[in-house]
């Protein structure tokens, strides 16, 4: 009883801390919600709402699918290479759709150059015209990392010849572009680079409605663990959050906040959440819950998919199994990197639908259409046992009306 008591102080200092003007306010997972030492389904009850939808059968290696809308139609991009991971030979393949279940036969989008081979970069919308940001990587060894470039279409048949993506001064972007440019409720775009010639990761931003120039470099101070493939969403409070992959090995995730539109950023530090040391992605709700669908499965192991939600962008307390280890079916074919699971999830809200666009065993490129993403936001994805006594703590201390356990 002791130890239950604790538990609710925490959560509610961590609440009400939140409440009293944003000092103590940092991202982290409700201790109820998953249960690590279940490796099938972390202690989560599937989510029976989720509708899978195959986009492409691969032969080879498939990764990083990036899903989004565009005049009515629905489009996916990702790399694809013969055999191993970031080999000469990847491309940007494109596949479209007129509702989201059947799809058309991959088509080219962006062929290696030269030295650099191909990988998405994420899509932006500007009214009529759709960007495909596109990172040419240096084939030979990755980790010398490349340079970003953008292709634009106004009617999803005919696009641009690639063209460097711009900063403020006019010269290229030296870097690669994450997936997930986030644009903001005033038009601002903003996104993270992995800038040459250490590859260092900076979170950058435009006011140029295009997203194809003008982009700064923002304010990141060094931090906890090494922060690379970030992805962001907005709190409630407004404030931006960004999540971001650990590749020292901490197996959780790590956060970083900018409370000025992207300008400046805290030093990334830990959170509690775990993770599988794999990008993931986050971004909002319609109704502005915030949400993130990756791996937390707190060790290398990507065969259980979550999706995660909070109300204020900082508590998360719910949490879905869209897929576990059971769903997963076996890997065909070898290759370097060909991790089995369900590898790199990108998420797109369209309406009341959130689709989530990944690569399974890195051969398969698949979808998920969830459409009930309100009842979500509003039911618990995981109840806890001892549930009943945080209500009965709750209702006894009911004169603080801000702090609520959903059902």
């Amino acid at each position: 009883m002791k130890s239950e008591i604790h538990k609710f102080c925490l959560l509610l200092i961590l609440l009400l801390g939140c409440q009293a003007g944003g000092k103590h306010c940092f991202p982290s997972m409700a201790e109820w919600v998953l249960d690590l030492t279940d490796s099938l389904t972390l202690g989560l009850s599937k989510y029976d709402k989720a509708e899978w939808i195959e986009v492409f059968r691969s032969d080879g290696y498939v990764n990083n699918v990036v899903f989004t809308t565009f005049k009515g139609d629905y489009y996916c991009m990702w790399q694809q290479s013969e055999k191993d991971e970031d080999t000469p030979d990847t491309q940007v393949m494109l596949s479209v759709s007129k509702d989201g279940r059947d799809w058309s036969s991959p088509t080219v989008l962006a062929h290696p150059a030269n030295e650099y081979f191909a990988s998405p970069g994420g899509w932006i919308q500007n009214g009529d015209t759709l960007t495909a940001l596109v990172n040419y990587i240096y084939a030979a060894d990755r980790s010398q990392g490349g340079n970003a470039f953008f292709i634009s279409t106004a009617d999803g048949e005919f696009w641009t010849a690639p063209q460097p993506v711009l900063m403020e001064d006019g010269s290229p972007v030296d870097g690669i572009f994450e997936q997930d440019p986030l644009k903001l409720p005033d038009g601002r775009i903003v996104g993270a680079v992995h800038f040459r010639p250490e590859n260092n990761l900076c979170p950058v931003y435009t006011d140029e409605i295009s997203g194809v120039k003008g982009w700064r470099k923002a304010s990141f101070p060094e931090g906890e663990g090494k922060s690379i493939e970030p992805s962001q969403y907005i709190a409630k409070d407004g404030t931006l959050v960004m999540f971001m992959r650990d590749q020292s090995s901490s197996f959780v995730k790590l956060y970083s906040l900018s409370k000025d539109r992207g300008e400046n950023w805290s030093a990334p530090k830990k959170t509690d959440i775990p993770d599988s040391r794999s990008k993931q992605c986050a971004g909002n709700l319609p109704g502005g819950e915030a949400f993130w669908i990756g791996n937390p499965t707190g060790n290398k192991s990507r065969r259980a998919l979550v999706l995660a939600v909070s109300n204020d962008g900082y508590l998360f307390d719910r949490a879905y199994l869209l897929a576990g280890p059971d769903d997963l079916p076996v890997r065909r074919k070898d290759g370097r990197y060909k991790t089995r699971g369900y590898n790199y999830p990108k998420a797109a809200v369209s309406g009341d639908v959130t689709w989530v666009s990944l690569s399974v065993n890195k051969e398969d490129v698949a979808l998920i259409r969830i459409s009930s993403v309100m009842e979500m936001s509003q039911k618990q994805g995981h109840l806890h046992q001892n549930r009943p006594f945080l209500h009965e703590m709750s209702r006894k201390m009911g004169h603080l009306h801000h702090f609520r356990v959903l059902p």
